[in-house]
């Protein structure tokens, strides 16, 4: 279980099959296994070596998506990073990680300068992807292309041998690195592959942000099957309409506001998507209005994915859409799931609780963090902090996250019961619910919106046309806040404590 051992097996029996499709930029497997190995013998040339961590703080680029591959066939741990951290957050990463290198462009690099004293690298250990030449750091380039392009020497690497290192925090506090080996993301490659129906014939389009995990659900099926990956260096409706019709993309990975605004797109129907087999909603719960829009444009085509990047996930099948479509699936074979109390006693069929859930592709645990790791998993049980319930045939339907959760009046309130019903409104195309403080109730429900242009619908229409259709007194909005855009972080995910930030800021303004 090397993942090392996948693309050049594909360069060998696949050779002239189209890899990567990145920009103007079409690679064979054999054209893309070479740049590789250019990388990953410019990288062990430098001194890196079998367990080393190497830190990508690199939007979605090739170089991004060959560096996964190169630093896997050294059996060094790759460090996935967001290009928008500064400061404390992307110096407690780095450090973090134990960075032996970093890789990243000239742009990021300026915000490097006022904390690099505190950080534990040396100027060559930077190299920049856009810059020939830096007066402090070292080009990836220059190292690149005085490298061979034949096979680097065996790394002796081993399926539980660590793969990479994925941080879900650390803008503040401490970060957390969670660790996957590379028998987990094997487990990636065969467990998705088959449950999305992929062939070696799949083309895959990702348009996210290829450093979150949710991404690793399609690169390594794809990268397994020996299929194209089409990878955009961002999200945008035009192109994303534009290269599924193209192209003939077969698969795709979408978060909630990406679908929202897809099914905006006047082409997003018909002929223009017509090669679809798999739409893939991942990252949060998707309004039940955008999934049944879905599957009347593409019908039969729909699937949605509930997750933790540490290592539990259900899966809405295409076939069971119907049958159960609020539900966020079931278990996949060989995981398993349970519902509990505080107490952690299982829950019958119908109860709100904890979700706790196994299966193999559960993370090593927290890097250098075993206290951490110890409360998340028990008895080797991953505890989610996400609230759900199952039916009678094992289906979870996902609630709301704990911390989430609002309490008002004494009564326990899930934004999303709330957002199901703002969603209706004609002119909402985005809501996100949270509670703010209240002397009364002890937190009263605020909705923040983004509206569809051109709307010009108002806050207080807005909030007296939901508080006439919500079922209890304590579920009445106290106020609707109009954005323009919600905040996201770079794998497209709604920021909700900053939304509530820009808020309470607002209300504290004369």
């Amino acid at each position: 279980m090397n993942i090392g051992n996948i693309l050049p097996h594909h360069a060998r029996f696949r050779p002239d099959r189209t890899a990567l499709i990145c920009g103007d930029q079409r690679l064979t497997y054999s054209e893309l296994n070479q740049s590789v190995n250019q990388i990953a013998n410019a990288i062990r040339t430098s001194g890196i070596r079998k367990g080393d961590k190497i830190a990508m703080l690199l939007p979605n680029c090739r170089e991004l998506w060959e560096l996964y591959w190169a630093i896997a066939k050294l059996g060094a741990v790759s460090v996935p990073l967001s290009p928008l951290l500064r400061g404390n957050g992307l110096r407690n990463q780095l450090n973090n990680a134990d960075t032996a290198l970093l890789v990243t462009t000239e742009s990021v690099a300026t915000y490097l300068d006022p904390i690099f004293d505190t950080l534990r690298l040396c100027h060559n250990d930077v190299w920049l992807t856009d810059a020939e030449e830096h007066h402090c750091y070292d080009s990836f380039y220059r190292h690149k292309h005085r490298a061979s392009d034949e096979e680097p020497p065996e790394a002796d690497i081993h399926s539980d041998d660590l793969y990479n290192i994925i941080y879900s925090s650390g803008t503040t506090g401490e970060p957390k690195g969670i660790m996957h080996t590379h028998r987990v993301r094997a487990a990636y490659m065969t467990l998705f592959s088959s449950y999305y129906r992929m062939t070696p014939e799949c083309v895959v389009l990702h348009s996210g942000s290829i450093i979150f995990n949710g991404s690793f659900l399609t690169t390594m099926p794809v990268m397994f099957l020996g299929g194209t990956f089409i990878l955009h260096e961002n999200f945008d409706v035009e192109n994303l309409v534009r290269t599924i019709k193209e192209e003939g993309v077969t698969h795709t990975m979408l978060v909630p506001s990406q679908i929202a605004a897809a099914l905006e797109h006047a082409d997003f129907t018909g002929e223009h998507i017509a090669s679809l087999e798999m739409i893939l909603s991942v990252g949060a719960p998707l309004h039940q209005k955008y999934k049944e829009e879905i599957n009347r444009r593409i019908p039969g085509a729909f699937y949605e994915l509930y997750g933790l990047t540490e290592g539990f996930v259900t899966i809405l099948d295409k076939t069971d859409f119907h049958k159960k479509p609020g539900s966020v699936g079931c278990p996949p074979q060989f995981f398993d799931m349970r519902i509990v109390d505080d107490e952690g006693r299982d829950l019958p069929p119908g109860e709100v609780g904890e979700i706790v859930g196994r299966g193999p592709i559960l993370m090593a645990g927290y890097y250098k963090d075993p206290m951490r790791t110890r409360d998340a998993i028990k008895d080797g049980w991953l505890h989610s902090g996400d609230l759900g319930y199952v039916d009678e045939d094992g289906y979870l339907f996902l609630v709301d996250r704990k911390k989430d959760m609002i309490i008002s009046g004494g009564v326990n309130i899930y934004p999303k019961d709330i957002e199901e019903v703002v969603i209706e409104h004609p002119d909402v195309q985005e809501v996100a619910v949270f509670g703010v403080p209240d002397e009364s109730w002890g937190e009263a429900l605020v909705a923040a919106v983004v509206l569809k242009p051109p709307s010009g619908a108002r806050s207080d229409e807005l909030k007296s046309w939901v508080n006439d259709r919500v079922d209890a007194r304590f579920h009445k909005l106290k106020a609707v806040y109009i954005m323009a855009n919600f905040p996201r972080n770079v794998a497209g995910k709604t920021l909700k404590r900053e939304i509530k930030r820009q808020y309470l800021e607002s209300e504290q303004c004369p």
